[in-house]
């Protein structure tokens, strides 16, 4: 280690960071996180977006969002288009990836921290080495930063948008333009074709999360209530910190692979989260690529073969489902996407693009995973309720409430 100046200089940064977190960040710190994510992107090459390319960007979202009026009455949530940078995208997605990491890092940091510190001394012992005990969390909360900053920077080499993991990473509409170069390689189809369909893919998502309130935060409940369910592999994990080399920084990550490490609780409340996250994020997806296919039908000659790439990249797991899965021990594979797909295009064949899209307008209307099971009798039944019905019920006195008409057949 003394004998390579520039690991030693990067470790005394990274000891630096960590010393440098006010007390009560949290568990990780994220500014060291964040730093570790950029460097790995710049370490391989980030050139700033030039002019010429986030003019195209911005004109391909607009140009999207203006092809999506005429697929979904959802109206526009396209406000700002942006093109970004791959060091601008963690820069603007750090904070979701905060509320989405933080509550199994934290059972990370505290392993550690009495891994580390030897949790079995007695009570006297601990109180004496109190302050060492911190300082130790402290280190903790540093290497499990230094895997999530890792993690996030490799998954900022891949992306090309702020919802390739089916989650709202931001408020605001981009692409990256180096992105969308990764994921052009070996299409032999028309450049401008693909970035006008990623554009599609773009602005759909951001309907759905600008204009469907409850949308967002059902989505990321549904990860925080499975992530406070994961367990560590306490024993497996003291065993690989006794045993590290710090000589190693290979050896170092290799322990630090949350994926190894994690477990989910095999709970009845564990397993109605899961259940929960999947159906709905299937829904989310089935309804992006159904109104995308409507959007592109007759204008991208190359968009049948594209919604069939982004299929098998989200069928058989991307990076970002690996990055994901690494950070809080959950696989975002939207497993049943041709099922919900289906049962989209099925509700617009019945009830049309308005009242398709007004299954959005609550969570109690929407399709439950027994619907995409039997999807015939969600589309023919009496679900195309008055929403007004809903949002007047918690009102009202007990004795005024509905006799059950809003009940779904």
């Amino acid at each position: 280690m003394f004998g390579n100046p520039e690991q030693m200089a990067q470790a005394m940064r990274q000891f630096a960071d960590m010393l440098s977190a006010p007390q009560g960040s949290g568990p990780v710190n994220w500014d060291m996180a964040k730093n570790i994510a950029r460097h790995a992107v710049v370490a391989e090459g980030d050139p700033s977006v030039m002019e010429g390319e986030r003019r195209q960007i911005v004109e391909a979202l607009s140009l999207a969002d203006l092809w999506l009026n005429e697929a979904t009455a959802l109206p526009s949530g396209v406000a700002n288009p942006q093109a970004w940078s791959r060091s601008e995208w963690i820069e603007n997605t750090i904070p979701i990836w905060r509320k989405l990491c933080e509550p199994i890092a934290e059972r990370m940091v505290e392993t550690m921290g009495g891994a580390l510190g030897g949790s079995g001394l007695p009570p006297e012992a601990q109180q004496m080495a109190g302050p060492l005990m911190g300082m130790l969390k402290q280190m903790g909360g540093m290497m499990v930063g230094q895997q999530i900053g890792q993690a996030i920077g490799s998954l900022a080499r891949e992306v090309v948008g702020t919802t390739d993991i089916g989650l709202p990473l931001s408020d605001t509409a981009a692409l990256l333009p180096g992105g969308i170069a990764s994921f052009s390689e070996g299409l032999e189809m028309p450049a401008e074709e693909i970035r006008i369909y990623l554009a599609l893919r773009e602005a759909a998502h951001h309907r759905l999360f600008q204009h469907v309130p409850w949308l967002r935060s059902h989505l990321l409940g549904a990860v925080e209530e499975y992530a406070k369910g994961i367990t560590l592999d306490t024993s497996a994990l003291e065993e690989q910190i006794r045993g590290l080399d710090i000589n190693n920084p290979e050896a170092i990550q290799e322990a630090l692979s949350g994926g190894k490490l994690l477990k989910p609780e095999e709970t009845e409340r564990q397993k109605a989260a899961l259940a929960r996250l999947e159906t709905m994020l299937a829904l989310v997806e089935g309804w992006v690529a159904t109104v995308v296919d409507r959007s592109a039908e007759g204008k991208l000659p190359s968009a049948v073969a594209l919604a069939e790439t982004v299929r098998r990249r989200r069928a058989t797991g991307g990076p970002a489902e690996l990055t994901f899965g690494t950070l809080v021990g959950l696989e975002l594979r939207p497993r049943r996407l041709r099922e919900a797909a289906a049962l989209w295009r099925a509700l617009e064949s019945e009830r049309g693009i308005d009242g398709r899209d007004a299954l959005w307008g609550h969570p109690d209307l929407m399709p439950t995973a027994d619907d995409l099971d039997a999807p015939e009798a969600f589309v023919r039944g009496e679900a195309a309720w008055d929403i007004s019905e809903l949002e007047g019920k918690p009102g009202k006195p007990e004795g005024e409430q509905g006799d059950g008409e809003g009940d779904k057949s």
